[in-house]
């Protein structure tokens, strides 16, 4: 719950401990100084943006649920990034072997194929583009799902 307060309500975020002077870090005492390695630190962007990478990203995301450690957002970003994945792969794989049995619907499926690649490609994107913003990286389908799916058996 401390990764989503604001950054007024801890007591010596990262942010405000780079911009207090010198001297007053040194004046500190070996009180406050324990309390500030107790505050979480925020998880850097990129690690986020790293797991919407298209394919590649669900190597990390698996990793993280996995490992059951992480901030909310973060497992939530994972179990995002998995249902993606998953779904993508095994309508790629259906399409792919529908093609190829079909003579007369061989190079509609491929096209449809070839859709569903183009979207999941700009959808990872457009989430990486919404992270970048601050803003939220969920999507309404989607993350329902991979909470109700993934939620039960990775966290």
């Amino acid at each position: 719950m401390e990764n989503f307060e604001p950054q007024e309500n801890r007591k010596w975020g990262a942010r405000e401990q780079g911009s207090r002077g010198a001297e007053e870090q040194r004046s500190e005492g070996a009180g406050e100084q324990e309390e500030n390695n107790n505050v979480p630190s925020p998880i850097p962007k990129t690690q986020l943006l790293l797991h919407l990478v298209p394919i590649v990203g669900f190597f990390p995301s698996l990793w993280t649920l996995y490992r059951g450690q992480g901030s909310r957002e973060q497992l939530a970003i994972s179990r995002l990034s998995i249902t993606l994945g998953l779904t993508w792969l095994l309508s790629y794989l259906l399409l792919a072997t529908g093609a190829a049995t079909s003579d007369f619907f061989g190079l509609r499926l491929f096209i449809l194929n070839s859709f569903l690649t183009s979207g999941y490609f700009l959808v990872s994107v457009w989430l990486i583009l919404r992270l970048m913003q601050g803003k939220s990286g969920r999507l309404p389908g989607f993350s329902s799902l991979a909470e109700r799916v993934l939620g039960k058996y990775l966290s």
